[in-house]
């Protein structure tokens, strides 16, 4: 099954008994702003998945990073208030370019859910091909779901410090942030060492939508076969590559959740400058 669905596909199933939808619309430079967009419309029978409250744990200044992962408990929880069953099939979508939908897609994957796309597109698409959208809040059926989410998909920064020098490590920010000409959201600009950039937007075609499996196959081709680490801001847009590259019929990299606003709470961790490696 593709990481993706198309808009003309999701059309054809929306009243498919126990399809669960997810909203995961957001704005970092707004974090109040998902509430008002998905009670101004959103796709029928689709729930909220807010990035603030329902994909992360508060975040802690000095501590951990802008979006940390929520403990395994308060995911279950989360899925259980959805509905959500291990079988269950699930579509998530953001406004359009994906980056808040990978990241409630990899969370998903992460807590043994497998039947979970991807809106190609997004809301933008579902309302250029004409897909109707409502106002009306769903209330699921709670589930009773139990999840043991797999330990190897993340890893610490302390662990990621500790790499052996055949880890690679992508960051998915823009290159001006990851070389540390400038930086909007976090106290220190750069990245870390040894990273290489992938702009987590050269996933995208001219339309918004994910380039196609040979198309994301060859954006990597040259990266070469090992541990792989990815990691963004906050741990929202490295998900876009984790879903790039597994839709490019890889293997599932890791995750690092904290990324570099987590990365930069200690001072006593090296920042790297400039360009180094590839730049994918």
């Amino acid at each position: 099954m593709s990481e993706l669905i198309q808009v003309e596909q999701l059309q054809q199933i929306l009243d498919t008994p126990g399809l669960i939808i997810l909203d995961c619309r957001a704005d970092l430079q707004d974090r109040n702003s998902a509430h008002a967009l998905y009670q101004q419309g959103h796709i029928s029978g689709a729930l909220q998945a807010d990035l603030e409250s329902d994909l992360s744990s508060p975040h802690l200044p000095g501590l951990t990073g802008r979006h940390p992962l929520p403990s395994v408990e308060q995911w279950r929880q989360t899925l259980a208030r959805w509905g959500i069953e291990i079988g269950s099939q699930v579509v998530v979508y953001d406004q359009g370019n994906s980056m808040f939908a990978a990241r409630a897609w990899w969370m998903l994957k992460w807590a043994g859910i497998d039947r979970v796309q991807v809106l190609d597109g997004g809301m933008t698409r579902w309302r250029l091909l004409g897909g109707d959208c409502e106002s009306l809040v769903p209330q699921p059926e709670p589930s009773n779901i139990q999840i043991k989410p797999n330990p190897d998909w993340t890893i610490s920064a302390q662990a990621l410090q500790d790499r052996a020098a055949s880890t690679r490590v992508l960051d998915a920010r823009a290159l001006n942030r990851y070389k540390g000409e400038v930086e909007p959201l976090d106290a220190k600009a750069g990245h870390i060492p040894g990273a290489m950039n992938a702009d987590f937007t050269k996933n995208l075609a001219a339309d918004g939508r994910f380039l196609s499996p040979a198309g994301l196959a060859d954006r990597f081709a040259a990266l070469p076969d090992g541990p792989l680490v990815c990691y963004c801001g906050s741990g929202v847009t490295a998900c876009h590559n984790l879903l790039a590259l597994t839709q490019s019929g890889r293997a599932m990299p890791t995750l690092y959740p904290g990324s570099w606003s987590e990365w930069i709470t200690d001072p006593q961790r090296a920042i790297g400058l400039g360009i180094e490696g590839t730049v994918w």
